[in-house]
């Protein structure tokens, strides 16, 4: 709702953009880089880390893109439309290699789970916006 109502009183207009597939983008994003950055955080207290190395990896890996993905949408003053496009891609596949790498841990660890999850609605929201776009 918050991301929603500051794109739309934003003095600068969105022109054809989707607003709401521009505030599903950027609420996912927060929520994924959110997620990912607890589950990485939950990977290193489990017995087993050296074995999550990797899902700690593409965790941090992910929320750092997602939380720059989500700092360039909310940038509606002369935003570039080349690097809006190229920043979704990034996040999309970091999402999606994210969510694979804690799906296969998700029967063990809930947390990857909860984190793959996310992963693949940022992934969809992404995807979705960059469709929108052209």
């Amino acid at each position: 709702m918050t991301t929603r109502a500051m794109i739309t009183t934003h003095p600068n207009p969105t022109g054809d953009l989707d607003v709401d597939k521009l505030a599903e983008a950027i609420d996912a994003a927060l929520a994924c880089a959110q997620t990912c950055t607890a589950c990485a955080d939950a990977c290193l207290a489990e017995e087993m880390v050296a074995e999550l190395r990797n899902c700690i990896r593409t965790d941090l890996d992910c929320a750092d893109i997602c939380a720059t993905t989500a700092a360039v949408l909310s940038r509606l003053t002369g935003s570039n439309l080349a690097v809006v496009k190229a920043q979704l891609e990034a996040c999309r596949i970091a999402c999606a290699t994210c969510a694979e790498d804690c799906e296969s841990h998700a029967e063990m660890h809930e947390h990857c789970r909860i984190c793959a999850e996310a992963c693949r609605r940022c992934e969809q929201a992404c995807a979705d916006l960059l469709t929108v776009i052209g």
